[in-house]
């Protein structure tokens, strides 16, 4: 076929067919006459291309999924080469996030500087990290977590917030806690319409703090480590983490593993087909020892987990 019916066919245009040739992606036959001829296959690879495109993996980056079609692979990314492909692009979206994140974060407190030398101070904005809604639903006890205490933990290796992995399984000797959250909000984003109207939703970073401000009295109660853990992206937990000043890491579970190897309780809210239910996990020696659902108020969570050790001494 010739170029102008493979770009109409592939949805495409021209001078885009001309840009693959030139990158070395499609490379047609010549005829007697010294016209282009493109064959099927090259029809595949441009369309492709375009989904990769779309998908955010720019053509210049398309050759490993190319040569893995020219391979006879019916999937472009049944390579391992496409594979590498996917993973660093995914590394330099976390990194774009993480720097977007940062800069907006500085924008917002120029903004706030400049706004108060400026006009007159506004009144103060209730701060929710450390304070609650009045009149929140409670959460009401629907037996989801009663099957918990006894089982195992999973072998799951999940990304902590700081650049590191963390293998359920192997959280080590000793008892650890694991609180798990829905999502926490980035200052200045609304969170999930009608978010305080859902029993047991409002309140990660309260509980969060809570952990913070307690954490040594954990430590001396036999604690030897502290995980937060929810669905959101690493990018999310970090800036968290580093946000509220957390003396421990925080887990990130996109895939909601931990949720279907334990059969664990989720909702789901505006924007957000699924998310966790809060609860938290007293995991000794890689077996769950107590849990603790629901949780109500999250912003005291921490005190009552404290209570609870000190009532259940270790050994």
């Amino acid at each position: 076929m010739q170029i102008g019916e493979l770009a109409r066919l592939a949805g495409t245009s021209i001078k885009a067919v001309r840009y693959y040739e030139g990158l070395g992606l499609v490379a047609p036959q010549r005829l007697s006459n010294g016209y282009r001829d493109y064959s099927d296959h090259e029809l595949r690879v441009v369309q492709e291309i375009r989904t990769l495109a779309e998908q955010g993996i720019a053509p210049a980056r398309a050759a490993p999924f190319v040569e893995c079609l020219a391979t006879g692979h019916r999937h472009s990314d049944e390579c391992p080469a496409s594979l590498t492909a996917y993973r660093d692009s995914i590394a330099e979206l976390d990194r774009l996030i993480a720097s977007l994140t940062f800069r907006r974060l500085l924008l917002a407190e120029r903004l706030e500087q400049g706004a108060n030398r400026t006009f007159a101070k506004e009144p103060t904005v209730i701060d929710y990290s450390t304070t609650l809604p009045e009149d929140l639903p409670v959460p009401e006890d629907d037996g989801a977590a009663a099957h918990l205490p006894g089982l195992a933990m999973p072998a799951l290796v999940l990304e902590s917030s700081d650049g590191g992995q963390v293998d359920l399984a192997r959280l080590g000797a000793g008892r650890s806690i694991i609180y798990l959250y829905p999502l926490t909000g980035v200052p200045g984003t609304d969170l999930p319409q009608g978010w305080d109207a859902i029993p047991g939703a409002r309140g990660c970073s309260t509980e969060a703090c809570d952990f913070r401000d307690h954490f040594a009295q954990l430590q001396a109660a036999g604690v030897e480590r502290v995980h937060g853990f929810s669905s959101q992206e690493p990018v999310y937990q970090r800036e968290v983490a580093n946000r509220l000043r957390l003396p421990f890491t925080m887990l990130s579970d996109i895939g909601f593993q931990l949720a279907e190897a334990l059969d664990l309780p989720t909702f789901a809210a505006p924007d957000h087909p699924r998310l966790y239910s809060r609860l938290t996990l007293v995991v000794s020696d890689g077996i769950i020892e107590h849990v603790f659902y629901p949780i109500f108020p999250p912003n005291t969570h921490a005190q009552q987990v404290l209570a609870w050790l000190e009532a259940q001494p270790a050994g």
